[in-house]
């Protein structure tokens, strides 16, 4: 395509020159003590490494196959419901920790509940984060295959499972800001690439529009076990002990908008100018469509992938483990807690693929958000002028159990 319109020989080294200056250009300003040192900032890292993780890379190629130029309104919707579903989640945040009245009995059955299937969606996004882990490690090697991935993915649990058992995980959570930071840097890398690269493909008059793979409810429930890749907003509700309630409702708020504005520009950029008809899809698909863009971005891509999954899988078992020792009140460890976990990550590792873990944890997340829109629904009905907002929470519940029931996996 480069040579098509017209460019030297050199370009595409020039354009990795460039890609690798803009990387680095983010990197000083995130890691400048203005952005860095800002409060506002900080309370974002946390649910914006969360919800830009590898499934970002996962997800183009995907909606590129499934939906072909209708993916950029896949898009839109996958992050709508996303940020409807970081609404109740935000109401809740006033409600229990901001001036507004407390929880009800309601409200406080409903958030064990919840506090038991988020334990749960945990286990099987760890078993997402790592799959993809192996998947990215293996790609550029010449072992490359689903049995090498599966085995790094193990190789990986094992080495989780000795750090939760011996040392705890405050050592590791602490590369979380410099995840974030490498991962929003390499992106703004792509981001480049990819609108040099449609910019070129729409200059020589080959810009792209491909039918939908996938129509009707078959593409509704498609969309719905796309869930997980756009989840992550609501770890903004467990950073109480560090943040008050208005400035955690802001930060959710600034991270889904930074993530959709990101998630937009990415998929409308792939879809028009890279091709995927013939391409077999795989969880590592990305990284075949970025050589034709950058000779410097499959590997940037994959460092990013690393980085982002093996953070939030250490952030997700830590949070497993905590969670289920704070319900059970201790009668089952946060150790005991980590080794169920990575029993179970194994057991889905070995028995299912990439795709239908990223189903089964959409689901589990899903089943979460419809409790937590529960909770927004009845403390709302219980508040004086809220009964509208309740009928609305209460509908976006139902959204959350059927997503919960219906969601299919890719290829399904």
């Amino acid at each position: 395509m480069w040579d098509k319109v017209g460019f030297r020989a050199g370009t595409l080294v020039l354009l990795s020159i460039a890609i690798l200056l803009v990387v680095g250009i983010t990197a000083a300003v995130l890691i400048s003590p203005s952005v860095a040192g800002a409060a506002v900032w900080r309370a974002t890292i946390t649910p914006l490494a969360s919800i830009i993780g590898s499934g970002f890379l996962v997800l183009g190629p995907i909606l590129d196959k499934s939906y072909g130029s209708y993916a950029p309104l896949a898009m839109a919707g996958l992050c709508l419901c996303a940020y409807l579903f970081g609404a109740a989640i935000r109401f809740n945040i006033a409600v229990i920790d901001g001036a507004t009245p407390g929880r009800g009995r309601i409200e406080t059955a409903l958030e064990t509940l919840a506090s038991w299937s988020l334990a749960f969606a945990y286990v099987i996004s760890v078993a997402y984060y790592l799959n993809l882990f192996g998947a990215f490690a293996v790609s550029l090697t010449a072992h490359e295959g689903t049995t090498y991935a599966k085995l790094v993915t193990t190789a990986v649990y094992v080495l989780i499972l000795a750090v939760g058992w011996t040392r705890g995980f405050k050592m590791l959570e602490r590369l979380e800001y410099g995840s974030v930071t490498t991962k929003l840097a390499i992106i703004s890398g792509l981001l480049l690439g990819l609108a040099l690269f449609f910019g070129a493909t729409a200059i020589d008059g080959h810009l792209i529009t491909l039918p939908a793979g996938q129509t009707g409810w078959s593409s509704i429930t498609l969309a719905f076990g796309l869930l997980i890749t756009v989840q992550g907003f609501e770890t903004s509700r467990y950073l109480g002990r560090h943040y008050d309630a208005n400035l955690r409702i802001r930060s959710m708020r600034l991270a889904q908008a930074v993530t959709t504005a990101i998630y937009m520009v990415y998929i409308t950029l792939l879809v028009f100018s890279i091709d995927i008809s013939g391409q077999k899809l795989s969880e590592t698909a990305i990284i075949a469509m970025m050589h034709d863009v950058a000779p410097i971005l499959p590997a940037l891509l994959i460092v990013a992938a690393l980085s982002a999954q093996f953070s939030a899988a250490i952030a997700d078992t830590g949070g497993a483990g905590g969670l289920v020792a704070e319900l059970t009140q201790n009668t089952i460890t946060a150790r005991q807690g980590y080794a169920f976990l990575v029993a179970s990550g194994l057991v889905m590792t070995w028995s299912s693929d990439v795709f239908q873990i990223i189903n089964s944890a959409s689901r589990a997340f899903a089943l979460y958000y419809a409790l937590q829109a529960l909770i927004a629904a009845a403390a709302a009905y219980r508040m004086s002028g809220r009964r509208l907002s309740s009928y609305l929470f209460l509908l976006l519940a139902m959204l959350g159990l059927a997503i919960a029931i219906f969601g299919q996996p890719v290829g399904a």
